[in-house]
């Protein structure tokens, strides 16, 4: 039998228990850690990643003297992260692989995106990224997490009088959509990033607007109209992680 569009929406391309336009369950365990200035584990449905802010009373040479500040980002899989047997560290292989720079240097901008540098004065904040478990969707929670682990650190700055002024401007998140067997998906988990026909990572501040987009047909080029139909189910899925990110009230 021949299923309306209806139910088309709510069983294709996402995952038995979850609509179309739902995200999966998304979970900030804040000072997760005992040192950090600020950490965060973000459990989004199965995909796990530790995110920790570190402050340092120094900023790259070209920003020296110059009163402003850096926000900066590392990532990595740990061994055993994803299913297939082990991955080997980078340190083993004396090189950080290609995957692993380019998701890294996204965090890094999607966070600078969000902070006033000038205010942040001459120090570095390193958000380190180290992914427990993966099922799709790794960057995008490293954005998100990396926001709130930035945050804490900024509060605790601020709090022990170190910063006189927040520099953070608005928070930015991450999520990821798609095309999955026709039907535009929200937060794609691993068994549908793996088969989407379209894939677009969307990273976005809370007031609205777009830090980047990372998007890629599959198969088949998409249209303008099929783009548009991505942007606002992401839009749709971004409002909610801001609340969850809110303290006071995810």
């Amino acid at each position: 039998m021949k299923k309306s569009k209806t139910a088309q929406k709510r069983d294709v391309g996402c995952g038995k228990h979850r609509k179309s336009d739902q995200l999966r369950p998304i979970l900030f365990k804040r000072d997760f850690t005992k040192y950090a200035a600020g950490s965060v584990l973000v459990q989004w449905g199965d995909t796990w990643v530790l995110c920790t802010a570190s402050v340092e009373d120094k900023v790259p040479p070209f920003l020296k003297d110059t009163g402003r500040g850096w926000v900066t980002a590392e990532y990595s899989m740990l061994p055993s992260s994803t299913g297939g047997g082990r991955k080997d560290r980078d340190i083993k292989k004396l090189r950080q692989d290609a995957r692993s720079t380019e998701i890294q240097r996204l965090i890094g901008r999607s966070l600078r995106a969000a902070i006033d540098t000038a205010k942040l004065g001459e120090r570095q904040i390193t958000i380190d990224c180290d992914v427990l478990q993966a099922d799709g969707g790794t960057r995008c929670a490293s954005i998100t997490g990396g926001m709130v682990a930035l945050e804490d650190a900024i509060s605790k700055l601020i709090a022990d009088g170190t910063l006189a002024e927040n520099p953070i401007v608005h928070r930015v998140a991450a999520v990821s959509v798609g095309v999955c067997d026709g039907v535009p998906t929200l937060d794609l988990d691993y068994a549908h990033d793996s088969t989407a026909e379209v894939d677009l990572n969307v990273v976005m501040t809370d007031d609205g607007r777009y830090v980047e987009l990372q998007g890629t047909a599959e198969h088949k080029p998409f249209t303008e109209e099929s783009l548009d139909a991505l942007r606002a189910l992401a839009r749709k899925g971004l409002r909610r992680i801001f609340r969850l990110m809110d303290p006071k009230i995810g």
